[in-house]
């Protein structure tokens, strides 16, 4: 039996160690698409004229508003591609190199995409900039699905959600920290803007100099390359000495069930019935979060605290609140994913956004009728927000390492990759015909979808907190045999 000083040290290891882990992942991994997500939209202005400039000083002629307008959209979407390039990579280079050495070596798009930002306005090339933003996309793209994987697979059963769930947070700081450098105080000047779209090469470089100090996934370690021995070293690194022996059995259990079982492909995901509501889950909660309708809501943010009369020099400062709110609910979330679980925090919350959008609809649709109604609308995109970090923005982390098995998690992860980057391309070009058309009705598309995963999550989601691998395989496995169980009783009956 351990005395109270072994129990503490081997917590403040245990701390320590996963703490210094998360910091190291999370400043290279999510928190890079976090940045440029919000950090685009600061220097926008700065690179159109530098687009027109730089065709004049080539072909002695303007371009016209329109076409600088259209090569502005490819640099923006052209982001969603190298992200969705790197989505469909990362299954296989996670498998193939590990995760700890396709995290490593994916700084190096960074850096370069970095380095082709810097060198763009001396060497007089847009070109430069287009490509800078494929290589951001392609290193978020990656970034994004294995940072989950990697931290979950880190994290031991009883701390899981909370470790995971810091993917979503870093997120929220990259956003935040985007909206931070891009003011004017800062880099957000047209002197400096090329300085500001390579920020990203400092959490990179920090990263590719301190991640080779930490192990490799104990579970990718054992299971997948069948090396015990460096599992549990890596096991003894991460959480300290002591009995693992639990966490190694449950481990060496998942790994006989899938004994012999090759690594399962996109393909075999969407067709094999054994992980057939796992899949519904995945697709519905963590595939379709483009129709939550966060980054509509952070479109129409600006607009509303105009009208709630917040001068447009001061809007930026505004919406550093949103994003300090998201960190907050974020963190939140950490603290009560493994003591209320998944399933209380995505239904109340879903319902929360829900109601938030119905709500907000009618505010915006009338918000020129009475002086107060915006202020009202200015509060409810601040729920709104804290909806989502509390619930679906931190949960949808956690899902895709707890409802499958290895040998299926890699295909789990490029197919919610897939699906965001595309339905982020989607929106980013729909949407604003989209609200051009119906304005802030424009929300009832997303409050159906926040409606209904508020359903399903109260109905149908298992619970899967402080649960085995598979303990939630057994749990699903009600759902995906319910038919045949059904069958077989019909036929017993009938027998008798």
């Amino acid at each position: 039996m351990e005395s109270p000083v072994e129990t503490f040290t081997r917590l403040f290891k245990l701390t320590l160690n996963l703490t210094l882990l998360t910091l190291v992942l999370g400043i290279g991994g999510t928190f890079q698409y976090g940045l440029h997500i919000s950090l685009i939209n600061s220097p926008s202005e700065y690179i159109q004229r530098f687009i027109n400039s730089t065709w004049q000083q080539r072909y002695s002629s303007p371009l016209q508003p329109d076409t600088v307008m259209l090569l502005w959209s490819f640099i923006v979407s052209v982001y969603s591609v190298g992200g969705l390039v790197g989505s469909f990579v990362v299954g296989y280079l996670s498998v193939t190199f590990g995760r700890k050495k396709t995290q490593l070596y994916n700084n190096v798009p960074a850096l370069l995409g970095a380095a082709l930002m810097g060198l763009s306005r001396t060497s007089g090339s847009f070109e430069m900039i287009l490509l800078a933003r494929f290589l951001y996309g392609f290193n978020a793209g990656v970034s994004l699905q294995l940072h989950m994987m990697y931290i979950g697979e880190c994290a031991p059963q009883s701390l899981r959600g909370m470790v995971t769930v810091t993917a979503a947070l870093f997120i929220a700081i990259g956003k935040l920290m985007g909206l931070l450098v891009g003011l004017r105080e800062f880099l957000g000047s047209e002197a400096l803007w090329p300085y500001l779209m390579s920020v990203s090469a400092v959490p990179a470089l920090i990263q590719f100099l301190t991640l080779p100090w930490f192990p490799d996934s104990p579970r990718y370690l054992l299971i997948d390359k069948g090396d015990k021995d460096g599992c549990l070293k890596a096991m003894k690194q991460l959480w300290g000495p002591g009995d693992h022996s639990h966490e190694m059995d449950a481990m060496l259990a998942e790994k006989k069930t899938i004994e012999g079982e090759q690594v399962k492909g996109v393909k075999d995901l969407l067709m094999d019935r054994s992980v057939r509501w796992q899949m519904i889950t995945l697709l519905l909660l963590c595939g379709f979060m483009q129709l939550i309708g966060i980054n509509a809501v952070y479109f129409y943010a600006y607009d509303v605290f105009q009208n709630a009369g917040i001068p447009a020099s001061q809007t930026p400062y505004v919406s550093l609140g949103l994003g300090i709110t998201e960190i907050l609910t974020t963190l939140l979330c950490g603290y009560l994913i493994d003591r209320l679980g998944r399933k209380l925090l995505l239904w109340v919350n879903y319902g929360i956004m829900a109601l938030s959008l119905a709500v907000l609809t009618a505010t915006l649709s009338l918000q020129h009728s009475y002086y107060w109604l915006p202020y009202i609308s200015t509060m409810l995109i601040f729920i709104f927000t804290l909806s989502f970090g509390m619930g679906p923005g931190g949960v949808s982390c956690v899902l895709p390492t707890e409802m499958f098995v290895q040998s299926y998690r890699p295909a789990a992860y490029v197919l919610i990759g897939t699906l965001n980057w595309l339905g982020l391309f989607v929106l980013a070009l729909a949407f604003p015909f989209i609200e051009a058309a119906l304005g802030p009705f424009c929300f009832l598309f997303f409050l159906a979808y926040c409606l209904s995963m508020a359903v399903y999550s109260f109905l149908i989601l298992p619970e899967t907190k402080d649960q085995s691998i598979l303990h939630i395989q057994e749990s699903f496995n009600q759902l995906n045999f319910r038919e045949q169980k059904s069958s077989s009783k019909t036929i017993c009956a009938t027998r008798l």
